[in-house]
């Protein structure tokens, strides 16, 4: 028999554990059982959900855990068409629920501080550690504060790069512009996700002030001085939308001073830009957890990795995928991210299991954008990862015909825009 007090000190001491277990989210990965390997991915986007959905598939006895920030994800593909009106947000959104429940991955959701590539240790903001045999990191990118434009102001002039809150932000900027105001985008010098990305926002912009504020305009202030799929962008633009468009060029009135988002005014070289809805694009570089991880070598803005198992030049045991990689000629987007995510999980694979990785591998990259609903062009590249660089595969991919006299093909690159998003995150997410 117990007294009243010791059945309460029992009661408080049980309460106290349960609440401490369950807000342990490494609980039991400090450690790495002898008889286990385990692969930890940070990072549950493109690239770190095809890897660990395509680890799975290589090697069902490895133990595969995924930290990702937040419990629902927001894709970049598809959330022009969420600003422009054309899709709601539930359309882009995601979860790593189906890897959990389907594939025996652990779902981590924690913030990372770092990778701890001495100790093999990735590292959570609340102190906890998670061993790994192996680490993939899949971080995105970060911005390049600078001109005026800070981490405090974005809000008013929001890039909406990082899809979700700025998304939404811009969407409803631009849905309570006055008719006959002026939408501004200040876009981005190379490189940066997703170089098709703010051409085919302006695109999507100008469908909907075309069909619902048609006394607007839209300028675009590049800060270089050409782009990806320019010519279709620009002959679609003409065609689509006459000269609602005023696009500018670096050395042609588009170098960008300084920036005051509170205001949403642009200073060029050549004049002051007074917007409506201000859309700033900063120059980007890779996250800052790469650079606190030490994957980013001084001086640079981007981490170096060997091209045949994206393992990191600088730490060993770490591969980086994704747009914080530098891989060029491949350009930051979703499906490289995912390509490469499905090559890292084969190699991988094979080195856990002491076999020699594959040479060379084979990456990809296509990309559809959208100029309207029904107009769509699109871009693809195939690549040899060597041991030193990556290739272009000479004769594979290329780009939308340049003319579309039937206007057959504009309207079936549109719907296979569609299509590639279906099946792109069915493969990885369900």
């Amino acid at each position: 028999m117990i007294n009243r007090r010791d059945f309460g000190k029992l009661v408080l001491g049980a309460t106290a554990l349960s609440f401490t277990a369950c807000n342990s989210l490494a609980s039991g990965l400090s450690t790495i059982p002898a008889n286990k390997k385990r692969v930890v991915i940070v990072g549950g986007g493109f690239g770190g959900a095809a890897t660990a959905r395509y680890l799975r598939k290589f090697d069902s006895n490895v133990e595969i855990v995924l930290v990702e920030q937040n419990k629902e994800y927001y894709t970049c593909p598809f959330s022009n068409a969420v600003i422009a009106g054309m899709e709601k947000m539930d359309f882009i959104k995601h979860d790593l629920s189906t890897l959990a429940k389907k594939h025996n991955i652990k779902v981590v959701h924690a913030k990372v501080a770092k990778v701890d590539g001495a100790n093999q240790n990735v590292v959570l903001e609340n102190g906890e550690k998670i061993s790994y045999t192996k680490a993939v990191v899949s971080p995105g990118i970060d911005f390049k504060y600078e001109k005026g434009y800070t981490k405090e102001n974005e809000k008013h002039a929001p890039h909406a790069v990082k899809a979700g809150e700025q998304t939404t932000i811009l969407q409803k900027q631009l849905e309570n512009m006055k008719d006959g105001g002026t939408f501004v985008m200040v876009a981005p010098a190379d490189p940066f996700r997703c170089p098709p990305g703010p051409y085919e926002r302006i695109s999507l912009v100008a469908h909907y002030i075309k069909n619902n504020k048609p006394n607007s305009k839209i300028i675009v202030l590049d800060q270089k001085d050409k782009f990806s799929k320019q010519a279709l962008f620009s002959n679609g633009w003409k065609e689509l939308y006459g000269d609602l468009i005023d696009w500018r060029a670096a050395q042609f009135g588009g170098k960008v001073v300084s920036v005051d988002p509170v205001k949403k005014i642009v200073v060029t070289e050549d004049e002051e830009v007074q917007a409506d809805v201000l859309n700033y694009i900063p120059n980007q570089k890779a996250s800052q957890l790469a650079f606190d991880s030490g994957l980013v070598a001084d001086g640079k803005d981007w981490c170096d990795i060997h091209p045949k198992t994206f393992e990191s030049k600088l730490v060993k045991n770490v591969h980086v995928i994704g747009d914080a990689s530098n891989a060029a000629p491949m350009p930051k987007s979703a499906f490289s991210a995912s390509t490469q995510g499905k090559v890292v999980a084969l190699q991988i694979a094979r080195m856990l299991k002491q076999q020699e990785p594959l040479n060379p591998p084979k990456l990809a990259n296509t990309c559809y954008s959208l100029l309207s609903p029904n107009y769509g062009i699109s871009i693809a590249a195939v690549y040899n990862a060597l041991d030193d660089k990556i290739q272009n595969v000479d004769g594979a991919g290329g780009v939308s015909p340049a003319t579309d006299p039937d206007g057959h093909i504009r309207i079936l690159e549109a719907k296979y825009a569609y299509a590639w998003y279906e099946s792109q995150t069915a493969d990885i997410f369900k």
